[in-house]
C-alpha cells in the first residue's frame, strides 16, 4: 500500500520520517534526564535544548527539528556523550542530523553544511586542513561574494601573522583517502 506524506493530528506519517530512523535508534532509550543539556557549553544559544531535541526526534517532529538551529550549534565536544547516564552516542546523533540536513538539501543550512563538506574534502585531499584552499572552496560554494568580504579582515590578520600559508597545496591522494572510500562503501551497504 502506497504511503502518502501527510500530517495526522499534527504528526507526520512514517513515509516522511524514514531519514530520522537511524537517529531515533541511537537515542531510543533516552530517559529525558537533561544531563546532555546541563553538559552542553552551547545550550545557551540553542533554540531547543538538546534534551528537547531528542524528544522531538523520538516523536518524529522533523519539521521542527530542521527548522531549528540546535543541531548546527553542536561543537562535537562529547560532554553530553561522556556524561549521559545511559551511554547514548548523542554527539554522533547530532552529527547524523547534520548529515541528514546536508543529504536532503535543507537550504536554511547551506552555510553550515557547505562548511562541513568543504572541511572534510580538504582533510580527504591532504590528510589535514589546508585553510586557504578550504575557505576558497567554501566561499565559492556559497556563491555569495559578500559573505567572504566579512571575513577578509580576519584572513588578513592570519596571513600577516603567518598562520595561513599561501602556498598551493599538493593535490595528490592523502593516506586518509582509503579510509574515506571504505566509509563510503559501508554507507552504501546500509
Amino acid at each position: 500500500m502506497e504511503q502518502l506524506e501527510q500530517k495526522v493530528n499534527g504528526q507526520e506519517t512514517a513515509s516522511n520520517l524514514d531519514s530520522l530512523d537511524p537517529v531515533r535508534d541511537m537515542i531510543n532509550s533516552c530517559i529525558q534526564c537533561g544531563t546532555c543539556t546541563g553538559s552542553c557549553p552551547n545550550s545557551f544559544a540553542m533554540d531547543y535544548t538538546p534534551r528537547h531535541m531528542w524528544r522531538m526526534v523520538l516523536m518524529g517532529k522533523k519539521d521542527k527539528i530542521f527548522n531549528s538551529k540546535t543541531f548546527t550549534l553542536c561543537s562535537s565536544c562529547y560532554y553530553c556523550t561522556l556524561r549521559c547516564p545511559r551511554g547514548l552516542p548523542l554527539t554522533e546523533a547530532m552529527s547524523a542530523l547534520k548529515q541528514i540536513a546536508l543529504r536532503e538539501g535543507y537550504t536554511k543550512y547551506k552555510q553550515s553544511t557547505q562548511f562541513y563538506k568543504q572541511f572534510m574534502n580538504s582533510v580527504r585531499r591532504h590528510g589535514k586542513v589546508n585553510e586557504m584552499e578550504f575557505m576558497s572552496f567554501y566561499f565559492a560554494a556559497l556563491m555569495n561574494p559578500l559573505i567572504s568580504l566579512r571575513f577578509a579582515p580576519l584572513g588578513m590578520k592570519f596571513m600577516m601573522k603567518r598562520k595561513i600559508s599561501l602556498a598551493v597545496p599538493f593535490m595528490g591522494h592523502s593516506s586518509l583517502d582509503a579510509i574515506f572510500r571504505k566509509v563510503e562503501e559501508m554507507e552504501e551497504q546500509q
